[in-house]
This record gives C-alpha cells, sequence and structure tokens, in this order.
C-alpha cells in the first residue's frame, strides 16, 4: 500500500463527509443567518431564538437529502470493500 493510495482513500472520505453534511450546513446557515437579519432589524437579543428554526430546517433537509445521501456514503463504503483484496498486495 503506497502513501499516495492511503491519501487518495482519506481524500475520498474527506470529501464524501462534506458533501454529505454540506446540505445541513448550508441550511444551518442560511437560516442562522435570516433570524440574525431579523434580530437586528427588531432588536430582539435573544440568543435561543435561533435554535429551534435551526433545528427544523436541518431535520426537514436530512428528510429531504437523506436518500441521496444514503446513495453517496453507500458508494463510498462498497468501493472501499472492493478495494480490500487490494490493499495486501
Amino acid at each position: 500500500m503506497t502513501p499516495e493510495y492511503v491519501v487518495g482513500i482519506a481524500r475520498q472520505a474527506i470529501e464524501t463527509t462534506l458533501m454529505c453534511a454540506a446540505p445541513m450546513l448550508i441550511v444551518a446557515l442560511v437560516v442562522g443567518l435570516i433570524i440574525s437579519i431579523f434580530q437586528a432589524a427588531t432588536q430582539i437579543n435573544e440568543q435561543t431564538m435561533t435554535f429551534i428554526p435551526k433545528i427544523v430546517g436541518v431535520f426537514v433537509t436530512l428528510l429531504i437529502f437523506a436518500p441521496w445521501i444514503l446513495q453517496k456514503a453507500s458508494l463510498f463504503i462498497i468501493e472501499i470493500f472492493n478495494q480490500l483484496p487490494n490493499v495486501g498486495r
């Protein structure tokens, strides 16, 4: 197993992780930004006000993107398992 091979698998793992987490992170960012603008406009400085909309937004996004996330993660795991016979060489 060469260092390039290990780095390639690590790169694929990081890319897959980021791709799977990106929809939820983007929704949390957008909802947080909208709530922050609302708080600045109304001068309501309640710190807990952002949690519930973010949780709901991330949960809905997870429900929508769950099949895609499972497909991406499954393809990566299957690819890793298919490469296992070549690891010892």
